[in-house]
Formats: structure tokens, sequence, C-alpha cells
């Protein structure tokens, strides 16, 4: 299995990964956010979270973090989502995430992360880069695809 750089535009980090699950298992992962804690590889994400089982557009979620070794939490809005292809959510930051599923076959899916700062201001985005954000979500995306296709080939 081997994780893979996508180019998505400025300020987007995204990678993607070939996953051994159908899109519909995976989007029921991804669409609940109170199982994004089994997704998470950065080590940030809480187990305690407030929101509905199933996203939906408009649908907001807090996630209990920690990062840095401070608790934190936030309230995020499904910004797109499309049944068994996308779900997407702005952070109270501006910046959003993004996973994209491409069936390839009915039990293989092409799993694309993207950590998406190019919608918060200039500003903004230069103090996501010098505090090393980009680098950092690019490590978590590429730990969250391995440990999400290792998952799937277990299970």
């Amino acid at each position: 299995m081997t994780v893979e750089q996508v180019e998505q535009g400025p300020r987007q980090i995204a990678r993607t990964v070939e996953v051994p699950a159908s899109a519909e298992d995976i989007f029921a992962l991804v669409a609940d956010p109170h199982r994004h804690g089994e997704l998470d590889g950065s080590g940030t994400v809480g187990g305690t979270v407030s929101g509905p089982r199933r996203l939906t557009q408009g649908a907001k979620f807090s996630v209990a973090m920690k990062q840095f070794g401070f608790p934190y939490r936030f309230t995020s809005t499904v910004t797109r989502i499309e049944d068994g292809r996308l779900v997407e959510w702005r952070h109270p930051a501006g910046h959003r995430w993004r996973w994209e599923l491409t069936p390839l076959t009915p039990t293989s899916t092409r799993v694309t992360e993207t950590f998406d700062y190019s919608t918060v201001p200039a500003v903004q985005g230069k103090v996501y880069e010098l505090l090393g954000f980009p680098r950092q979500n690019a490590a978590g995306i590429e730990a969250t695809l391995r440990q999400l296709a290792s998952r799937s080939a277990g299970a």
C-alpha cells in the first residue's frame, strides 16, 4: 500500500491511497463524526464528539482534540456532501477538510484526504505555513490513510 501525494492546487495538501473496502463502507465511517477517532492517524482527535451520527449538508459537529499537549474543542460545519463519494467540512478557522471516495471495484476504493487552506485569507495562510501546519497535516493525512488501508485489509 502506497500513499501518494496529489496536486489539488495552491494551499491544498492532499494524499491518496487505494483501500480494500467499498466506497459505501468507507463513507459510513467518514460521514459519522463519532467514528473519526477510528480514522485519525495524527493522534489529535479525541473520542468526545457531539453531533449527528450521519453528516448532512450544513450539519455541525463538535470534536474534542489535543495538540501540543493542550486539549481544545471546536465545532465544524459540513460544506459539501455527496452520498458515497465526498464529505467536506469547514473548521472554525476557515480551512476545510475533504474526503473524496472513488470506487475502483465493488471492494476497492481510491480515498483522497485534503487539508484545504486556500479558503483562508493570505495572511492567515502564511501563519499556517510559519507554524508548519501544511507539513504536520501532510504527515497526519499519510498516517490516517495508511491506518485506514491497513485496517480495511485486516477486516
